[in-house]
């Protein structure tokens, strides 16, 4: 079960979910990954439910990045307990997840495998998901994601290849003139 380590404050206030991911919200481990539709609370046994569910069908096929991490403690008080005499103490841990942040990925598995265990990954969660793929290449340079560079760096490439062709067209053309000189 996924928990902190240790934390400096042992409760914390229930907080507010306002807006979409700003972090986390592109695919950039794996080559699928599923994504969250709604804002929610998703705790440390529904996340290890969801990856035994995805490791079971791919059967050590591919590999699985969970990208959320329960670190807010929920507390409770206990059963019959009167009001007051201050705040229960933690029960589980939970990860707050808002609309647009990448919750699994996996890599190196076909894409209808890759559906089908991630269908059932959902199915171990609270919220509604939707399935994604990894969107074209990009480079992380300086903290910033920068798209488009697939076609930059195809026509680097290909200024690349040119100047190789014709440095090896110098190259032969002074081999052919060593040649030359030895007959």
């Amino acid at each position: 079960m996924l928990m902190p380590k240790r934390v400096k404050y042992r409760r914390q206030q229930r907080g507010r979910m306002k807006g979409r991911a700003m972090r986390g919200n592109v695919v950039n481990q794996g080559q699928y990954g599923i994504q969250a539709l709604e804002p929610g609370w998703i705790t440390s046994n529904q996340i290890e439910a969801a990856r035994i569910a995805m490791t079971r069908y791919i059967k050590r096929g591919g590999k699985v990045w969970i990208k959320i991490f329960p670190d807010k403690p929920v507390t409770e008080k206990p059963a019959e307990t009167r009001m007051g005499s201050g705040k229960g103490s933690p029960e589980y841990w939970v990860a707050v997840v808002k609309p647009g942040r990448i919750l699994f990925e996996l890599a190196d598995v076909n894409e209808a495998t890759a559906r089908e265990a991630l269908r059932l990954a959902s199915h171990k969660l609270p919220i509604k998901t939707k399935f994604v793929k990894r969107e074209g290449d990009f480079e992380v340079e300086l903290g910033k994601k920068r798209r488009g560079m697939a076609e930059q760096l195809a026509a680097e490439e290909e200024a690349a290849a040119a100047e190789a062709v014709a440095e090896g067209g110098e190259e032969a053309a002074a081999g052919a003139e060593k040649d030359g000189d030895a007959s």
